[in-house]
């Protein structure tokens, strides 16, 4: 099994960069990554409301597999709560398999005393009453009863990932909220940031207009269109 960590678990500026991403939200965010030339939606993964309606946070990975006779020991998703940090969030690649929960209250438990900020899961999640008290962010495709143990385990954590055909690297960002999951990569964070912001604030003029009695054929034209070109 392969296991990978942060080599540096104090990054400047994250808790910036995390308010600044978390403020803009997830349909921003797309618009934005778009109008790089780039895609960040994870299509199906939903909040399962069971903490924070919105969290952003940098990824630690964990890639899912069925178990096999040569399968490790470890608990699934143990090691990637023990190499983050506070405000991470914990991508968890179960390759969309729904019928089996990838995670659940005990890990989920273990995560809150970390300080992870959100959980999200390209698969299922079972214990969602339990996780719920707990008040941990839990963004899934589905959930489930159903145990992993004797039938999936971990192949890896700290390696690069595919969240509902995005890839993700250690370090990348997670933004969710109500609407979903997007995927920003470390290396498009800071221009994604600046052209989301010019987004936003290009719409809050179409609402101020809007709420002064503007048209909404006016206001809601071609400007709207032009803002996502690159």
């Amino acid at each position: 099994m392969k296991r990978h960590v942060q080599s540096d678990k104090a990054v400047a500026g994250d808790a910036t960069v995390a308010e600044r991403l978390g403020a803009l939200g997830t349909t921003t965010l797309s618009d934005a990554l778009e109008s790089l030339g780039s895609r960040g939606e994870c299509a199906g993964i939903l909040s399962l409301g069971t903490g924070e309606s919105r969290i952003a946070g940098p990824a630690v990975t964990v890639e899912l597999a069925p178990v096999t006779e040569a399968s490790a020991e470890p608990h699934l998703g143990a090691a990637a709560i023990e190499a983050a940090r506070p405000g991470d969030v914990v991508v968890v690649a179960n390759h969309g398999v729904i019928h089996i929960a990838a995670w659940g209250g005990l890990l989920s438990e273990a995560a809150r005393l970390a300080g992870i900020a959100g959980i999200v899961i390209d698969g299922a999640c079972r214990d969602v009453d339990e996780i719920a008290r707990l008040g941990l962010a839990v963004f899934a495709r589905a959930t489930t009863p159903l145990t992993a143990r004797g039938r999936i385990t971990e192949r890896a954590t700290g390696s690069p990932v595919h969240l509902a055909g995005r890839e993700v690297r250690m370090g990348d960002w997670i933004v969710g909220d109500a609407s979903g999951v997007v995927v920003v990569p470390a290396s498009l964070c800071e221009a994604a940031l600046v052209a989301g912001e010019r987004i936003a604030a290009v719409e809050e003029e179409m609402r101020a207009e809007l709420l002064a009695g503007a048209p909404a054929s006016r206001v809601l034209g071609t400007r709207y269109e032009r803002m996502l070109q690159r």
